[in-house]
């Protein structure tokens, strides 16, 4: 027998549940796309034409902005003037139309001592390495690649790598070089001593791009804060 409690119950339960179906649950908010990383470049793969085969640079080891890109010049220099900018680990090629070829670089401590500009006076294919005298004072196992030791043949272990550019001012060899190396780790980075460093693979490409006799503007920067 149906009471009116009950149908008055089972008036709102059904009032209820037609209430309940016409309410929605807004959609969830989709997570935001990852920035795209560009594809790794094809040119960072393995050298097997040089005379020390060089190998492949290992994917995510060096950060995609430094990696070697055409950006719109900053330097405002004529175009076949290198600019190093040590502070933000980039070197640029100036080009024609306002345009930079620009690389990423490893700079040492020691590359924020020097500024200025200078001469590409000579390049070299797989130089020999010297070090300075100060620097075998510093470290003597080094004594063993002195001058009057003959320094260290080239290889894939010398730290000047697959070339070197040597920077002179007012005739004279002011020490910095712009050189290749073999510790992809160290690009975008300061490392301990040293000048500009970039991937063999780069300087490879930059030496075939600028003569001897080239303009060569180095900034002066201090460290930036978070970068060791």
């Amino acid at each position: 027998m149906l009471t009116r409690r009950a149908i008055l119950g089972a008036g709102l339960s059904a009032t209820a549940l037609a209430v309940s179906g016409c309410v929605t649950s807004p959609p969830p908010i989709p997570a935001p796309e990852p920035d795209p990383v560009p594809p790794y470049p094809l040119s960072y793969g393995p050298i097997t034409t040089e005379p020390y085969p060089i190998p492949a640079v290992p994917p995510g080891v060096v950060a995609p902005q430094y990696w070697r890109q055409i950006v719109d010049d900053p330097t405002g220099e004529v175009p076949g003037t290198l600019v190093v900018d040590p502070g933000a680990r980039f070197l640029y090629l100036v080009q024609e139309g306002g345009k930079a070829l620009r690389y990423g670089v490893g700079v040492g401590r020691a590359g924020f001592a020097w500024s200025g500009k200078a001469t590409i006076q000579y390049k070299r294919h797989w130089p020999t390495w010297t070090p300075p005298k100060e620097m075998i004072e510093r470290q003597p196992e080094l004594e063993k690649y002195s001058a009057a030791n003959g320094g260290q043949p080239p290889g894939l272990d010398n730290p000047l790598g697959a070339r070197a550019l040597y920077l002179f001012q007012d005739g004279r060899d002011t020490l910095y070089r712009i050189h290749g190396s073999p510790e992809a780790h160290s690009i975008g980075r300061a490392v301990s001593s040293g000048c500009v460093r970039l991937l063999n693979h780069e300087i490879i490409d930059l030496y075939d791009r600028v003569p001897e006799g080239t303009t060569v503007l180095v900034r002066a920067a201090k460290e930036p804060e978070g970068l060791v």
